[in-house]
């Protein structure tokens, strides 16, 4: 069993209730703002534009970064609204997870037909796609 598999099972469908409303075609900011009421109504805990504060040699970098959404205190989860994704989007989450000391993250993409999303974990940097 994956760490954090139920609830990163239960973000991912909260954005497949999403996209099946919302179809593709809108930009990330309604996305995200869909997902915020469709966690509320599944009453998954999140943070919205959770910052990350990221740290060199032991000292808090003035530069701030902001992820989508921070759930269950563990699971952080990135939106994306795009053709399609690219190494950069995973580089982000991976980085978002490494500044936070948290392991799984989830590259959601609402730009296609269908749903896309990539579970990524930093340790072992593995990514399982569906």
């Amino acid at each position: 069993m994956l760490k954090f598999e139920e609830q990163t099972q239960k973000i991912i469908n909260a954005c497949l209730e999403v996209h099946n409303e919302l179809k593709s075609g809108f930009l990330e900011p309604v996305y995200q703002e869909a997902l915020e009421l469709e966690f509320q109504l599944q009453k998954i805990p999140y943070e919205r534009e959770k910052k990350l504060n990221i740290v060199y040699k032991g000292r808090k970098l003035k530069k701030e970064y902001f992820a989508d959404f921070f759930c269950y205190d563990n699971i952080i989860v990135e939106l994306k609204a795009v053709s399609r994704l690219e190494n950069e989007h995973k580089a982000q989450v991976i980085n978002y997870l490494k500044a936070i000391n948290k392991e799984i993250g989830l590259l959601i993409n609402f730009g296609k037909a269908s749903l896309q999303w990539e579970r990524i974990s930093i340790f072992g940097l593995t990514k399982e796609k569906p």
